[in-house]
């Protein structure tokens, strides 16, 4: 079974049921119960290898001894499931007694639980949904590595990118500036938003090479770090470090922002900061007095960004997702955090990445920015990332793949000026009021500032095409 077909079939079970309203709901339904099969598969493990092991969840209440169909006619389904859900599982995991001394790897059932809920009203249809994840056995490596695409499906299949500019990041575009910012065990490595752990499981998988001994795989989960305000990708995060093998996650289900940075010591910044924050949110006064007057912004990407040069440690390296307002955004805020940025940090690299790339949520256009606490900068690379021949922008339908990132790897150790890349002095950008939006000047006349009859025509049939599949998809819907 595929994890397609598994999430398909799951979703047109949910769909027949009069408590389930839209994919958010669809989605947080499918969480906490994935959630708890994947931590009973840990469990385990853990009672395989520790003698003395404890589950800090009570026996009725474990999965294996409420959900698993033995098909002998004992399954709890119907009122009976609804009933056991509703006023013995949920009540039981939101009152778990914990303390500072709680194991985290115990203590996160209750973190995760706290805002779940369970949606389904008919005990039938979950005893059907149910009855598909447990087709799926994450004891196995395989099965347990598939959930990267289990959450990155759930979480595509959401439409919209929501008030606050959340999307999923698509995993090349992680693995793109992990690898280029080149994490090391015993480097602490954060990300502040972390939504589901996409960047953070990125860098696990970064350093697998790197892990040789059990010391170094507890190096890696000590330092490894997120920050996540929404209860929904929280909780996908947590289950996510967990399949990875990390047991004690150190994801906090927090605001990063409302610290006054100020305030940070050495032991809360980090070596490496790899994140997409939020755009287009907005946050109030009480955040905002966090930072200095001069970088005080209502626009929460820019809070981020400021955030992020008062968390980074001496040498530490950063790579982080930013629309195009940024780079051209000429307000007091946006031109005191890029002076900052340029007078403080090295700012290397700018990745300009092309319309599309995080279709179906948005069309804003992003930059990859990459800078060290190394000193000033003197000079920015950019680097336009080339859309594939024939595309005339990504979307739904012809997303970005990992190895459209070869050409800038390629260029990466070995600058040169192309077609694609350019170099711009810091006396030019100064010049220039620190507008960093700054075009290709290689690029062969008219390619930035037109379009030939060909483009437009492919960029009439990709909207057309991204039309289609949501019609689709409401025609699916509405069934």
């Amino acid at each position: 079974m595929t994890i397609q077909n598994m999430i398909k079939r799951i979703q047109n079970i949910m769909r027949q049921d009069a408590g389930v309203d839209g994919d958010a709901q669809r989605i947080a339904q499918l969480v906490w119960m994935l959630f708890l099969k994947v931590y009973d598969s840990k469990e385990e493990f853990w009672e395989f290898a520790e003698d003395d092991y404890e589950s800090i969840i009570p026996e009725e209440c474990r999965w294996r001894n409420w959900a698993i169909d033995h098909k002998d006619g004992e399954a709890l389904t119907g009122d009976d499931l609804s009933d056991f859900v509703d006023t013995v599982l949920f009540p039981t995991l939101k009152e778990l007694e914990i303390d500072e001394l709680t194991e985290k790897r115990k203590a996160i059932v209750k973190y995760v639980f706290e805002d779940a809920n369970n949606y389904m009203k008919s005990g039938t249809l979950l005893r059907q949904v149910i009855n598909v994840l447990n087709e799926v056995d994450f004891t196995e490596n395989d099965e347990r590595h598939a959930f990267n695409d289990i959450y990155e499906k759930i979480l595509k299949d959401l439409q919209s990118a929501g008030s606050a500019g959340e999307f999923y990041t698509p995993r090349p575009l992680t693995e793109f500036i992990v690898e280029m910012v080149d994490p090391q065990v015993g480097e602490t490595i954060a990300d502040y938003a972390s939504g589901t752990g996409g960047f953070l499981t990125s860098a696990l998988e970064h350093m697998e090479d790197q892990i040789k001994t059990p010391e170094d795989q507890d190096t890696v989960q000590r330092n490894l770090i997120g920050v996540e305000k929404k209860p929904l990708p929280y909780l996908l995060a947590i289950t996510n470090m967990i399949l990875h093998d990390i047991d004690e996650p150190n994801i906090l289900h927090d605001n990063s922002l409302t610290k006054n940075v100020r305030d940070f010591n050495d032991d809360e910044k980090a070596d490496v900061i790899i994140m997409n924050p939020p755009y287009g949110g907005t946050e109030e006064k009480s955040i905002q007095i966090n930072f200095p007057t001069a970088l005080q912004s209502s626009e929460t990407a820019d809070l981020f960004m400021a955030m992020i040069l008062y968390r980074l440690k001496k040498d530490g390296r950063v790579g982080i997702v930013l629309p195009n307002s940024f780079l051209f955004g000429d307000d007091r805020a946006k031109l005191a955090i890029k002076e900052k940025l340029l007078e403080e940090f090295n700012l290397h690299t700018i990745v300009r990445m092309p319309e599309g790339v995080f279709s179906p949520y948005t069309s804003i256009e992003t930059n990859l920015l990459f800078f060290d606490k190394t000193g000033p900068t003197k000079e920015v690379w950019y680097f336009e990332h080339p859309l594939p021949e024939g595309y005339a922008r990504y979307s739904k339908t012809r997303p970005l793949k990992k190895q459209e990132f070869d050409i800038a790897k390629q260029w990466w150790h070995d600058r040169e000026e192309n077609e694609h890349a350019w170099k711009v002095s810091i006396e030019e950008i100064k010049k220039r009021n620190y507008n960093l939006n700054i075009k290709n000047p290689n690029a062969e006349d008219g390619e930035v500032n037109q379009k030939s009859a060909l483009e437009i025509i492919k960029e009439l049939q990709t909207s057309q095409e991204e039309v289609f599949g949501i019609m689709e998809a409401l025609e699916d819907e509405l069934k």
